[in-house]
């Protein structure tokens, strides 16, 4: 039987990076999810979840 992979979780800091560069101007989501090698729905959700905790 496999087993399905782990979760991976990052760090308050690593999250904080990730929305510097979604932030920037030019820099659209998607990109920024393969250069950082995460799916791009994780990323895309991540700014709605920051500011549904403000």
């Amino acid at each position: 039987m496999m087993m399905a992979p782990s979760r991976r979780r990052h760090t308050a800091e690593y999250r904080a990076h990730a929305m510097e560069l979604v932030r920037e101007p030019g820099k659209p989501i998607a990109e920024v999810a393969r250069d950082l090698g995460i799916n791009e729905g994780t990323l895309a959700n991540t700014p709605k979840t920051s500011q549904n905790t403000r």
